[in-house]
């Protein structure tokens, strides 16, 4: 099981220049709902909340130095496993419109772009960056 330590801290390089990186206690205050789970491990972690029948995936992070080996993919997937098991069968998500290997897997994996949230990103730069909303129906 991933702490809150080591989330923070693979957050920190995964979403590195893209904006603020989330804290422990911010990942420790998420964990401490019910509603809130966890899969995968220190390479690589998705973070989702059920309500009802409905998932949002908080965030899915990935080692820099270990993308592109299916990583992602695989928590994605135990992700949508964890939250069927929960009552989920329709998830949601967030993706930052620049983040173009993030959109590939979530498309790749049958998500679709239902809204966006203008200028929802704020980068160190002071640029703003459209937030997509994505859907997967059923999981």
């Amino acid at each position: 099981m991933i702490t809150p330590d080591e989330m923070a801290s693979l957050h920190a390089r995964a979403f590195e220049g893209q904006g603020r990186a989330w804290s422990a206690r911010e990942f420790t205050d998420l964990m401490s709902s019910s509603r809130v789970f966890t899969v995968g491990d220190a390479r690589a972690f998705a973070l989702g909340r059920v309500i009802a029948d409905e998932v949002e995936l908080l965030t899915l992070a990935t080692d820099p130095d270990l993308r592109r080996q299916g990583l992602g993919r695989a928590c994605l997937r135990a992700y949508e496993t964890a939250a069927g098991a929960q009552g989920a069968n329709m998830s949601f998500l967030e993706v930052a419109r620049d983040n173009a290997a993030a959109r590939a897997l979530y498309l790749a994996e049958g998500y679709a772009e239902v809204a966006c949230r203008a200028c929802y990103y704020r980068r160190p730069d002071g640029g703003q960056v459209d937030a997509l909303i994505l859907q997967k129906t059923p999981l």
